[in-house]
């Protein structure tokens, strides 16, 4: 305060001898005389010397400033960088099991909810005599063997015709594929489970008549075989393998699952220019539900000694530099702001990887930076 006082009292005096000065013009003499160039001149002067004060005054007279923020030291850590994308849980097993045969439904053993191993029988179709003539053919079969084996021994001891062998060979081959469809046909009355699961719903009753052409008879789901089917851009062909892990976000149950890719696609779609993928996926609790969203995040970069900071952190300068701002001269409660130019990595969440322009250690300035200019005072 001393300086900017002893500073006004100089040009006060230098003012004031000016004025004193035999060889300079009284301003009232000047006015009068009307003398333009002369008072355009005294004009300048003055303003030259108003221009030095304020410089001065602007010096003398500034004040520190400060801004409260928050800081964090840098440390050295893993970074990995996800690829986020949205599919559709499913399974293989989950299937509508429809009638083969057509006819009055004369027993069903299934309800929904019921859990089921596969081959179990669910319920039988009025077969209209099928069994009766399985046994029918049965016996022609046996006869037709019989007969055959008998031809079969005169003709390997050189009694007989040719013709007749080939005849009953004929014949036994004829009833025996008879008995085979008779009793394809008659499996077909018979409604087995198609794979271990459960019985979702049940969509018949016992005494229906039903045909394949008809509703489905009921639906089994297995919900412990269950994957997330999902298309990636092609500029991941490579990056992913088969085994790479994921993680399976549920939205809806707030719940995160380690998966696997078990499949990846070997077409590009030409309209997306994206290829399928599929992830297995637990499901221990049988949480997990057919049609399902999930959100996937698959590992494709990992850096094991990254420096990273919070992206809200870093800005941009008219130069398109980007930027953060660090503590210097710290006593670890005070300290100076500096800006320091980073090139930027992959971000990932809420961080961002620093290539260059940062190392461990080094503390920077977190919340309220936006409010903080170079050289500028900080507590913390």
């Amino acid at each position: 305060m001393s300086k900017k006082i002893f500073l006004i009292a100089t040009v006060s005096l230098v003012l004031f001898a000016c004025g004193k000065n035999e060889n300079s013009t009284n301003i009232d003499d000047l006015i009068a005389s009307k003398n333009v160039k002369e008072l355009q001149a005294k004009k300048a002067l003055i303003q030259g010397d108003l221009t030095k004060i304020d410089e001065a005054l602007a010096i003398l007279d500034v004040k520190t400033e400060e801004a409260l923020v928050s800081v964090q030291t840098v440390k050295d850590t893993v970074f990995s960088h996800y690829l986020e994308i949205q599919g559709s849980i499913d399974t293989k097993e989950n299937i509508l099991v429809q009638p083969e045969y057509q006819g009055t439904l004369v027993s069903l053993n299934a309800k929904a909810g019921q859990r089921v191993s596969k081959g179990q029988i669910l319920g039988r179709i009025d077969d209209a005599g099928l069994s009766q003539q399985v046994a029918s053919l049965e016996n022609q079969y046996a006869l037709a063997k019989t007969t055959f084996e008998r031809q079969k021994n005169l003709w390997n001891q050189k009694i007989g015709s040719e013709i007749q062998y080939l005849q009953a060979q004929t014949q036994m081959v004829s009833a025996q594929r008879g008995v085979a469809q008779i009793k394809a046909q008659l499996a077909k009355t018979i409604i087995k489970a198609p794979f271990t699961g459960t019985i979702d719903e049940v969509f018949v009753e016992k005494g229906q008549v039903v045909a394949p052409s008809a509703q489905g008879l009921m639906r089994i789901v297995n919900l412990s075989n269950m994957y997330v089917s999902t298309s990636v851009p092609e500029t991941y062909i490579g990056k992913l393998k088969v085994g790479t892990e994921v993680d399976v976000v549920l939205s809806s149950l707030g719940k995160t699952y380690k998966g696997k890719v078990r499949q990846i696609g070997n077409f590009v779609n030409p309209n997306n220019r994206s290829f399928g993928i599929e992830v297995s996926v637990p499901n221990p609790e049988n949480l997990l539900r057919p049609n399902q969203v999930a959100n996937l995040k698959i590992i494709d970069y990992v850096s094991k000694d990254a420096v990273v900071v919070p992206t809200n952190v870093i800005q941009e300068d008219g130069q398109k530099n980007n930027f953060v701002f660090v503590v210097t001269n710290s006593n670890g409660k005070t300290g100076i702001a500096k800006k320091v130019i980073v090139k930027l990595g992959q971000s990932s969440g809420n961080v961002t990887e620093i290539l260059s322009g940062l190392s461990s250690e080094v503390i920077i300035v977190t919340e309220g930076a936006n409010a903080v200019s170079e050289g500028m005072k900080l507590n913390f």
